[in-house]
């Protein structure tokens, strides 16, 4: 553990707000930060830990608490008890485009599809990131971490982690706590061997992306390349030349609704059905059993609805700036809000509720952020 001096948090997230908290510390071991962390939490400061800074929004007055940088790396490669999988183990400071390029040239493949995500190893499973049809919970195996209410270290199966849509029981939603405080050490992946033969696509999310009309092997770099290629176009890779990428990717997330709200919206509104994880059987003891079968519970079907749409179809196109604004929507992406020039926390928060307001004026419905917000208040 190393105390530093502190660095304004402007200079370490991708959105490039923030001023420098006041107290900063460095962890560049599992066992360091196992220290660090024990020892914030004696305290009574607030505390956040800070992995790429990619999903963080930060405001504008110095957060008067302690910042823990996560610095930990490292990739262990495990066995498997499945034939012809590996397992890795990885340190959560590692970053995960770095992890993904690893898998991909030893030939690993499952988690391909989500190159040129932004951000760290241990923050992946926080809100089960997911690009193109992958999904990180189809991958996971475990995480090891550390609750804040006992100090106490754990290996955690995928299983009881609560993943669903880029959610966790460990994810801080706005305007709610995690339902387990924690935070994570490393993480355990388990991948298919398909060497350099590749293998075929199934997702029909992926196979669109790439173009895909059979079902032919596809190499695992020829699906990463064709993936960064695409965050590219619409400015969700990092490049100090293009303003777009001075962003927390989508800020606002995709609604799910119910059907009888959705069927309000536009024909023309992008929706997905959101299914229910399985069949739920009813069991009756054969002694208690009477002949009479209990009706079901009609179940509530729920629909995702496209967030980028309702913000286009309020009338803010790509592109649009309040005036005298430094804060604007990304010139690609219509869910990207993008720090155009040092624009303050202010800026991008006041940017924010306009958009929040003006699809509540046009359609009824509350976008709610994605990112995680420190010290700022939509």
């Amino acid at each position: 553990m190393a105390e530093i001096t502190p660095i304004p948090l402007a200079e370490l997230t991708t959105l490039r707000t923030g001023a420098a908290p006041e107290r900063m510390l460095d962890a560049t071991t599992a066992d360091e930060l196992v220290q660090t962390l024990r020892e914030v939490w004696q305290g009574l400061d607030e505390w956040f830990v800070l992995g790429g800074g990619s999903n963080l929004f930060v405001g504008d007055e110095p957060f008067e608490g302690t910042v823990i940088r996560v610095l930990t790396t490292g990739i262990e490669r495990l066995p498997s008890p499945h034939e012809g999988r590996v397992r890795l183990r990885v340190q959560a400071g590692h970053n995960w485009d770095d992890l993904v390029a690893y898998a991909v040239e030893h030939g690993l493949a499952g988690i391909e599809a989500m190159s040129g995500i932004p951000g760290t190893v241990g923050a992946a499973p926080v809100q089960n990131v997911g690009a193109y049809g992958q999904e990180i919970q189809e991958t996971l195996v475990e995480v090891e971490l550390i609750d804040e209410s006992t100090g106490e270290v754990s290996t955690v199966p995928a299983s009881e982690l609560g993943l669903g849509f880029r959610t966790s029981v460990l994810k801080h939603h706005y305007g709610g706590v995690p339902i387990r405080r924690a935070v994570i050490l490393s993480v355990t992946l388990d991948l298919a061997e398909v060497g350099d033969a590749g293998r075929a696509i199934s997702g029909e999310q992926l196979r669109r992306a790439l173009g895909l009309t059979d079902d032919e092997p596809i190499r695992l770099a020829a699906v990463r390349e064709q993936v960064l290629a695409i965050r590219a176009a619409k400015g969700m890779l990092l490049n100090s030349d293009d303003p777009d990428t001075s962003s927390a990717g989508s800020f606002f997330q995709n609604l799910i609704v119910s059907e009888a709200v959705a069927a309000q919206l536009p024909p023309k509104c992008p929706r997905w059905p959101v299914q229910p994880d399985r069949d739920v059987a009813t069991v009756i003891p054969l002694e208690s059993y009477d002949g009479q079968v209990p009706v079901t519970p009609a179940v509530r079907r729920e629909v995702k609805v496209s967030a980028a749409w309702l913000i286009e179809n309020a009338g803010i196109s790509k592109g649009f700036r309040l005036p005298r604004s430094r804060a604007g929507i990304s010139s690609k992406h219509a869910l990207a809000l993008t720090n155009r020039g040092n624009a303050s926390g202010a800026e991008l928060a006041e940017l924010a509720r306009y958009i929040q307001a003006r699809v509540h004026s046009e359609f009824g419905l509350l976008l709610q952020p994605e990112p995680v917000l420190v010290a700022v208040e939509l």
